[in-house]
């Protein structure tokens, strides 16, 4: 790729002079600015973005930090940001922490190095006071995704809301023994957990941690068949859910007759398996746009200004599973 530098011995002009042309700065000569950008042209200059950057520009670069990019739900909010994005004349550059919390406070690090306009993050865990605080140090304005940040602009779907809807569906759909499969600190199994008291089951509910494949085949293999009364599976995420159903059918308890299960995502592979995964669904495009509108306002309006919270609704997506 050709440099200022290699463009001014081309044209026989100064590099400062190469540079006031292809920044658009028209105090030059006619022909040495057209002589310039002919050269440009035929040799596919472009211009260097971080360079830019370290000079205070604006990079029209977002830095967008996901927790699993192998989870279908995250690839499709990556896609929906970009989307978005281009829409308003910037880029984004991908970061996957993995739900490695030392990883995601070095790719924060990262971003600060690509000197990128402002950050669209999932953090791992929202309530961490270290990364409320990291983020805060950025020298640029910073979006939560997904999830409610304490201290940040947020576009989210409300967990605890979600955990509540789950909770009444299962009841009405004739179960009376509940299982959450994820963390105990996830609002979703708080809203889940609060709404079967509420209902009357709160010696009913029962929270498992995730565990590898081996160990969760143990634990439902020692549960279940001692239950008389129907099971249902609230799963952290799609993933969870699935394999959940994988784990069901070796065991071969029936689906939904014995044990319903439901997701939370609605993430496409889970609408084509036999049985078809029940979840609940999220406003991905919509949390996009508005994540990525509150950004640019921030980046296009520096300063102070109240936090902006938006919670979205989510809805169900019954299907055989349950």
């Amino acid at each position: 790729m050709i440099t200022m530098t290699e463009i001014a011995k081309l044209t026989k002009v100064s590099q400062p002079t190469v540079s006031r042309v292809l920044n658009g700065n028209m105090n030059v000569a006619p022909e040495i600015r057209e002589r310039v950008l002919a050269c440009a042209k035929e040799y596919d200059y472009q211009p260097n973005v971080l360079a830019k950057g370290l000079q205070g520009s604006k990079t029209n670069l977002l830095g967008v930090l996901l927790t699993d990019i192998s989870n279908g739900f995250f690839a499709d909010v990556a896609k929906a940001i970009e989307t978005k994005a281009r829409k308003h004349g910037y880029s984004i550059i991908l970061f996957n922490s993995n739900y490695n919390t030392d990883s995601e406070l070095e790719y924060l690090d990262v971003v600060r190095r690509y000197r990128v306009d402002g950050v669209l993050a999932v953090p791992i865990r929202e309530t961490s006071q270290v990364w409320q605080g990291y983020a805060k140090k950025l020298d640029v304005p910073v979006v939560a995704v997904t999830r409610q940040t304490k201290g940040l602009d947020s576009v989210y779907v409300d967990h605890k809301e979600a955990g509540e809807l789950v909770a009444r569906y299962l009841v009405k759909q004739g179960y009376e023994q509940f299982l959450f499969i994820g963390k105990e600190y996830d609002l979703k199994y708080v809203g889940f957990r609060q709404a079967l008291s509420d209902m009357g089951w709160a010696k009913a509910v029962t929270n498992v941690v995730y565990l590898d494949d081996v160990q969760m085949k143990e634990a439902l293999g020692s549960y279940l068949p001692f239950q008389k009364r129907r099971l249902g599976v609230f799963a952290g995420n799609d993933i969870y859910a699935l394999r959940i159903l994988r784990l069901l059918q070796e065991l071969q308890l029936a689906v939904p007759a014995k044990v319903g299960v439901i997701g939370f995502d609605d993430t496409m592979m889970g609408r084509y398996l036999n049985p078809s995964l029940s979840s609940v669904s999220q406003p991905i495009d919509l949390m996009a746009q508005e994540a990525v509108l509150r950004l640019l306002y921030r980046i296009e309006h520096p300063g102070e200004h109240p936090l902006w919270n938006l919670p979205l609704c989510a809805c169900l997506a019954p299907r055989q599973s349950t």
